[in-house]
């Protein structure tokens, strides 16, 4: 029998009848997608000796994923307002099955990049669509135990993505990947289930509205990885012109009210360093564990592994925090013990590999408990028409966040290419400290109390 939203007519919520097992399925969900992300990080020398493919070209294999994943995040939410997060997920992991099955079978770089493409299409529907689903289903007061599951969820797929994908590529071939992502279809019929029907409103949706976020997105994330003028003008043109447009039209991409609300704004930066942060810590520590210390692949993700455990372990600690105390207390919370981890990365990274293991369980819960409390805070301060536009945006800047992270590190290690890794590392850790202390300075500061949905 499909579970229905049931209604408490006086406060007009709504909750599910199945709700601790759609939220169990939904970080299953949320994991394994996320891992996917990491899986091929460990694969791209392999894949780029198969292919004979320049370090440049490797890359794409990655950005171009995060390209798509950030823009296909922010339409699965815009469209939940008008159409049902049911069939909006049934599309999004058909595609993950579809994408699946071709990448098995790519022996060409260019069926690959068709493959991944397709992947982060459907996996877009994945986070977004579970922080909405939460937000219009589950009552504030049991709200931050289900987004910390799902968060924590997200860092166990970050941790163990290089493990699982080195030891698949290793062993199997880098094909197979694609097998693991693939298993989520068969989870589809489960959702069918128990996921709420929800009635379709006929809306006009505004395309060229999401096309110019698209292209907004992709020519800055261009910019950063070629550093080329041009990719840089081409975006922001596109900005320009997407402000205009979405101030002219009556149902937009991208709702204006939602830029100038500055409670808003600011959790939008909070949940961008986030993962500037995390994303960045997460690609320069298999660098540090190979250029300082010698280890191999199998070892780094031995390494980083404990980390990524142990925030699926606090997540129903962190839920709790956050039903009792709110979400800012948390929120405050997860910038200090970002703020530990990279100054713990800043002096020590280069020390022992083993300081670098303790030093990402710091990192992981601060992350897990940001994201989670950032996303449950989000859902509280927008009006309930304005939920899935916003929660749209904030991970559109989150995966945008991480991308930028990753090129910014990149490029200040080569900038440094003089000094000692060491120095180079620690540098960049600061800087990641100096970031978080004016992110907790802008929280912090003026329109402490904010507007909250009741």
């Amino acid at each position: 029998m499909s579970t229905e939203a049931t209604s408490l007519s006086k406060k007009k919520e709504f909750v599910l009848k199945h709700e601790n097992k759609i939220v169990l399925l939904w970080s299953l969900t949320v994991w394994m997608v996320v891992m996917n992300t990491t899986m091929f990080n460990v694969a791209l020398p392999t894949v780029s000796s198969d292919f004979f493919l320049t370090s440049a070209d490797a890359s794409w294999i990655v950005s171009g994923y995060s390209i798509a994943f950030a823009i296909a995040t922010v339409t699965y939410s815009r469209l939940s307002d008008f159409i049902p997060i049911k069939r909006l997920l049934l599309i999004g992991l058909t595609l993950l099955g579809v994408a699946s099955i071709i990448g098995l079978f790519a022996h060409q770089y260019s069926w690959l990049l068709v493959a991944r493409a397709l992947q982060a299409l459907g996996a877009g529907a994945v986070p977004g669509l579970a922080m909405i689903l939460a937000s219009r289903y589950i009552p504030i007061s049991r709200r931050g135990r289900a987004m910390s599951f799902i968060a924590s969820a997200a860092s166990l797929g970050f941790g163990l993505g290089p493990v699982i994908g080195g030891a698949i590529t290793q062993y199997l071939g880098w094909n197979y990947l694609f097998v693991i992502t693939g298993l989520i279809i068969l989870l589809a019929p489960i959702f069918l289930k128990l996921l709420p029907n929800e009635e379709v409103k006929m809306v006009k949706f505004d395309f060229i509205g999401a096309v110019l976020t698209g292209i907004s997105v992709t020519g800055l994330l261009l910019f950063l990885s070629t550093l080329s003028i041009y990719f840089f003008i081409g975006s922001l043109v596109s900005v320009i012109w997407l402000w205009k447009h979405i101030n002219k039209i009556q149902i937009p991409f991208i709702q204006p009210s939602l830029m100038r609300n500055r409670s808003y704004v600011k959790l939008q930066f909070v949940a961008f360093t986030a993962f500037i942060i995390h994303f960045s810590s997460l690609f320069l520590m298999p660098m540090i564990l190979s250029d300082v210390f010698n280890k191999g692949p199998a070892v780094i993700g031995l390494i980083i592994f404990p980390g990524a455990i142990l925030s699926a372990i606090v997540a129903p600690l962190i839920g709790r925090m956050i039903d009792r105390f709110g979400n800012r207390p948390i929120i405050v919370l997860g910038h200090f013990f970002l703020l530990v981890a990279s100054t713990l990365f800043a002096f020590f990274s280069s020390v022992t590999p083993y300081a670098i293991m303790i030093t990402y369980m710091f990192m992981s819960i601060g992350f897990s408990a940001l994201t989670s409390s950032t996303s449950n805070e989000v859902t509280r301060l927008l009006p309930r028409q304005e939920v899935g536009a916003g929660m749209g945006l904030v991970q559109l800047m989150q995966f945008f966040g991480g991308a930028l992270g990753v090129a910014l590190s990149g490029l200040l290690l080569v900038w440094q290419s003089d000094l000692l890794p060491a120095v180079s590392y620690r540098n960049i850790f600061l800087g990641f400290s100096v970031l978080l202390v004016f992110s907790l300075f802008l929280f912090t500061r003026g329109d402490k109390k904010g507007k909250e949905k009741e």
